[in-house]
């Protein structure tokens, strides 16, 4: 019998929990976030229906469409948690929907969102997001730039410096894994230690989500092994 969402959600959830006793976390400490980039809203609903309520996207419109149409039908509760590279033209979209944006990697963009919030909505929730491997073609602020990006960012009144997110060289090599995330969690102990208080990591995907956990994620982000393999084009 072929597995359902609900299945795939249950499982992961399942060793999630398993992660957190096996590492010594928190039980219930690591909240799942549901990508669901390049997937219809049907399967967005049928997550739903399954008590998903925290959805990460990748592309400004896409999730606002999303929003609006799940809101029509009802899923008006839900958690939108933006994901992707922000373009300048994208923030007062992403500030009119998104109650987190993970992505985070110039003031510029963070100060964007912060005047372009609706009035009546809380502070964004933000996490900067970490170069955390050095390469060329990946977003991120170094770590020898992010003190100087926190300190900016968390004299922003619109949105709420909470985190660190990073997505570190694919690899199959879990010690290797566990050396990149350890980085982002120390990244995050040094930035506490200067007075922030930061309490999220956003990192792991469904390749390194173990290793994640291991090193001290809050939030991991898992895509494939809920919805499938995504469609080729964006909507």
């Amino acid at each position: 019998m072929k597995q359902t969402i609900c299945d795939h959600l249950q499982t992961i959830g399942k060793q999630i929990s398993e992660a957190e006793a096996q590492y010594a976390r928190e039980p219930q400490g690591v909240t799942l976030l549901a990508v669901s980039k390049r997937h219809p809203v049907s399967a967005i609903e049928e997550a739903i229906q399954c008590g998903q309520t925290q959805f990460g996207e990748n592309y400004a419109q896409e999730m606002h469409e999303k929003a609006q149409q799940l809101s029509v039908l009802g899923y008006s509760h839900l958690e939108w948690h933006y994901i992707g590279p922000i373009q300048s033209n994208k923030t007062r979209i992403i500030a009119e929907t998104a109650a987190w944006v993970h992505s985070i990697d110039r003031l510029k963009i963070a100060r964007r969102l912060s005047e372009q919030k609706p009035d009546d909505k809380p502070a964004i929730n933000v996490c900067l997001q970490v170069n955390i491997s050095d390469e060329d073609t990946k977003s991120g602020v170094s770590l020898s730039e992010l003190s100087a990006l926190a300190e900016g960012v968390q004299s922003l009144s619109g949105v709420s410096l909470r985190g660190l997110m990073a997505i570190p060289v694919a690899t199959n090599n879990v010690e290797e894994q566990r050396q990149a995330f350890a980085k982002v969690r120390k990244a995050m102990e040094g930035l506490n230690r200067q007075g922030y208080n930061l309490d999220t990591l956003s990192m792991g995907m469904t390749g390194d989500m173990q290793a994640a956990i291991a090193e001290g994620a809050t939030l991991v982000r898992i895509g494939t092994a809920i919805f499938g393999i995504r469609e080729n084009k964006k909507q």
